[in-house]
């Protein structure tokens, strides 16, 4: 695998580990936490690659969320 592979693989399991825990925190269905994500200009950043926050801890993200969306 090179590096572009591995990447991505990383990108979806955060996103994947995201969105639960998302889902758990705020009581609510893994399709409302899916397009709570999708639609954030948080997951735009991470998708980029903006400033390495696609670095952060999941749990840490996702209180970014909900703090800005």
């Amino acid at each position: 695998m090179d590096g572009e592979v591995l990447e991505k693989v990383y990108q979806e399991n955060l996103e994947e580990r995201m969105i639960t825990y998302l889902s758990e925190a705020e009581g609510i269905s893994l399709e409302a936490a899916m397009d709570i994500y999708y639609n954030s200009k948080l997951a735009d950043k991470i998708h980029r690659g903006v400033e390495g926050v696609q670095y952060l801890d999941y749990k840490v993200l996702v209180q970014i969320l909900r703090e800005t969306e």
